[in-house]
């Protein structure tokens, strides 16, 4: 026992004299010495082992477990001071990236400057203030216009129209029903697109009812192209916005005045509803992919303005403080929405978009895709000038020359008591209003009141069955069928007959 006592000292001893030649020579050739020594560290085990006994040995085992710990130890705090210096390196080099960021940007803004002291002295030119030498061009003017306004985007659209003659005389002798065909046939024949008749009838009956058109259905069935078609038949193109995930508010729609820049930060939206206001043709704004978003959020302040009944009262508030430079047909900061203007929107009913609220639904028209068209021959048709007032003229025409039959008025009347008894669920007064315009425009287009009633009721009544328990609802559809067929004949009411065949069977 005494041997390995005098073992751990001279051991301890000689350990202890290495760490320090370690520590000492740690930047010169730090292993190297302590190497040479292996030979005497098993020359003291081989003179002292055989004398060690049972408790030596595991003082032994013990001890060489404490120097494995020591140089673990040793070997992670290593570890841990260079994790500490690769950080610090690290946001070293960070600040040497931020310090070249921050003098990149100091050249672009000097580079700004320049561009503004170039804007400034065409602004002097302008003003005349060089002489008559230095007077700009008209393109010059219209730039410095542009770039030093709130509204860069909407003074370009003032810029395009200025002096512009958009007048566009009547067609003679056209009808509803010959403009129908005649866009039918445009699309079939110039753009091989092709649809149904009565999906023709009821989108122009649609537009005459509602300025929110909405085209849902399954994927592919050429909703997006029946609105691009639209704007090509009357010669001027649909503007089509993509609608985003994230639209919450107005300001993802219209835009925002940006109290750091000093600018108005204008969408796509907004410029295609300001040019509207210098055009005197049907113009079409689509939301594509309208559902993506809550349609009640970014759309909600067009939807109450549609409401009111004086298209004077369809303003919209872009900025509080007008100044002399804003666009043209900004007043007091506020924008008309011109009544040449129709919004449709496109929606795909699946699990990647929102449902369709009923408050929606009750101030729009949709027309439901459910197949692609079948290809038929036609005569080339060319695309058709025709301005807002005469088609607007046609719809006022229609409601004078084909007013709603007493009959169908009071059958329609007994199925909203017949709804209302059996589902809980009325009518309401926007329905009925919107009938009043779109059977009348319906029938001029060349279609049949019944099918005008038919459309109505499976697009504005039906569409909120669901909402309901169908399962236990079965028994009162099956009535509601029978009732149709009762009071409109058999044959009839195909819309709705196959609409409640499908709430049936799918639930």
């Amino acid at each position: 026992m005494i041997a390995y006592f005098e073992y751990l000292r001279e051991m301890f001893l000689k350990v202890l004299e290495d760490i320090g030649t370690f520590l000492y020579k740690a930047f010169i050739s730090p292993w190297t010495d302590l190497g040479n020594n292996f030979t005497a560290y098993n020359s003291y085990m081989s003179a002292h082992s055989g004398d060690f006994g049972p408790v030596g040995w595991i003082f032994w085992v013990i001890m060489l477990l404490l120097l494995i710990g020591l140089f673990a130890g040793l070997i992670f705090l290593i570890v841990i001071f260079l994790r500490k210096y690769v950080r610090f390196v690290r946001k070293e080099l960070d600040k040497e990236e931020l310090s070249r960021q921050v003098e990149r940007l100091n050249y672009e803004l000097f580079q700004a400057i320049q561009e503004k002291d170039k804007i400034l002295n065409l602004k002097v030119g302008y003003m005349g203030l060089r002489g008559p030498d230095s007077q700009l061009d008209q393109e010059s003017k219209e730039i410095v216009e542009e770039v030093s306004s709130r509204f860069p985007k909407l003074i370009h659209v003032d810029n395009k129209y200025r002096g512009t003659n958009m007048d566009i005389p009547n067609r003679p002798n056209l009808s509803l029903e010959e403009l129908c065909n005649a866009f039918r046939n445009f699309a079939a024949s110039q753009l091989k697109l092709y649809y149904r008749e009565d999906v023709i009838k009821q989108l122009f009956a649609g537009m005459a009812a509602s300025k929110l058109i909405i085209l849902e259905g399954i994927s592919g069935t050429g909703k997006t192209s029946l609105a691009f078609a639209l704007g090509k038949f009357f010669n001027f193109d649909s503007a089509i916005i993509p609608v985003q995930p994230s639209w919450k508010d107005r300001s993802e729609l219209l835009g925002y005045y940006n109290e750091f820049t000093k600018k108005f930060n204008e969408t796509e939206f907004l410029k295609a509803l300001y040019t509207t206001t210098y055009r005197q043709d049907m113009d079409i704004i689509v939301l594509d992919e309208m559902n993506l978003a809550r349609i009640e959020y970014y759309f909600a302040e067009f939807l109450s303005i549609m409401e009111m009944r004086d298209p004077n009262d369809w303003v919209i508030d872009l900025i509080p403080a007008p100044m002399a430079n804003d666009p043209v047909n900004l007043k007091e900061g506020k924008l008309l929405i011109p009544q040449n203007v129709m919004f449709f929107g496109t929606a795909n009913n699946d699990d990647s978009t929102f449902t369709i609220s009923d408050k929606v639904y009750d101030r729009a028209v949709s027309i439901f895709f459910d197949d692609k068209g079948r290809p038929f021959e036609c005569a080339p048709q060319e695309a058709m000038n025709v301005p807002y007032s005469q088609i607007r003229k046609l719809y006022d025409d229609a409601i004078t020359q084909f007013p709603i039959s007493k009959d169908m008025s009071d059958k329609f009347e007994q199925l909203d008591n017949f709804v209302i008894k059996k589902f809980k669920l009325a009518f309401g007064n926007r329905i009925l209003k919107q009938l009043e315009t779109f059977i009348p425009v319906y029938v001029a287009c060349g279609g049949k009141e019944v099918d005008g009633y038919d459309f109505i009721f499976t697009n504005k009544v039906l569409k909120k069955f669901d909402s309901l328990n169908i399962a236990f609802l079965k028994d009162e559809l099956k009535e509601l069928d029978a009732q149709l067929d009762k009071m409109y004949g058999k044959g009839n009411f195909k819309m709705a007959h196959s609409y409640i065949d499908n709430l049936i069977k799918n639930n």
